[in-house]
């Protein structure tokens, strides 16, 4: 299945629209052509609609916000909902500051979110749970994620993806965790921000969004394990362009070789 859905990401090339974090726009847009689709990175709100209708996916990250882009996000995702194009959310910071938590209400009250995806820290926060996020980083441990997770999905009618050690993904009903990745994507700014790009690629292509998520997160995980593995790897920088090479250059072979997805049971 995650092979296929690749193939069909690399053929079918869609459009994704992102609205996104400025630190690490360029990143995105390289991370979603490598993988096969198409990014575009335009916030203007005379144009996001229009764009956003003849995208497949729309990527909302709260990274940098500003009162523009929030109304361009609003924008953008509600045309994407009148056409049932996909819309992936990825709160940022939520709980570090005043502007990010009403940002992200704001969207959630407007807009219907296909896919969020956080760190641990933010899936709390918004379940309610509470959670500390310092700056954009999540703190401490979290115990109950599993069940913030459903409560989100639940609430929301979306799939929940926690970034992590493993990845979790759930929907009001099912979990999958993801162990794919290496310890080296949490040194390299931006790598969650084009996690939220690949989950809007595949999301493109399959309307199962536990399947499509679980589909990206491995597939980002695994080129994450295959640059991490060169013998050209001397730090964080040499280890980010090799990270956008696998992505380019993943294969069949190489995801049943690493693919790393087990279905959490719940009980």
């Amino acid at each position: 299945m995650i092979e296929q859905l690749l193939e069909k990401v690399r053929r079918e090339k869609p459009l994704i629209h992102h609205i996104t974090n400025q630190v690490t726009i360029n990143d995105c847009a390289n991370a979603t052509l490598c993988i096969g689709a198409l990014p575009v990175m335009t916030h203007a709100v005379d144009e996001v609609e229009e764009m956003a209708a003849a995208s497949g996916a729309l990527v909302l990250n709260i990274g940098t916000p500003t009162p523009d882009q929030i109304d361009a996000m609003v924008a953008a995702g509600k045309k994407a909902n009148q056409l049932n194009i996909p819309v992936i959310l990825d709160p940022v910071g939520l709980g570090a500051t005043k502007l990010r938590n009403d940002t992200v209400k704001m969207i959630l009250d407007n807009v219907h979110i296909s896919v969020i995806k956080g760190n641990a820290g933010e899936i709390s926060i918004l379940a309610g749970r509470g959670g500390t996020v310092k700056g954009v980083e999540s703190i401490g441990r979290y115990d109950n994620i599993e069940t913030s997770c459903h409560d989100i999905a639940k609430a929301y009618g979306c799939t929940v993806v926690v970034t992590g050690a493993a990845d979790i993904i759930a929907d009001s009903n099912r979990t999958l965790m993801v162990k794919n990745g290496d310890a080296m994507m949490g040194r390299v700014v931006g790598t969650g921000c084009m996690a939220a790009s690949m989950l809007g690629c595949f999301a493109a292509v399959e309307s199962d969004h536990v399947q499509s998520s679980a589909a990206a997160m491995a597939c980002f995980g695994i080129a994450g394990q295959l640059a991490a593995k060169r013998n050209d790897i001397k730090g964080p920088g040499t280890f980010k362009a090799a990270l956008m090479d696998e992505l380019y250059n993943l294969d069949t072979a190489s995801i049943e070789q690493y693919l790393n997805i087990e279905e959490v049971v719940t009980i």
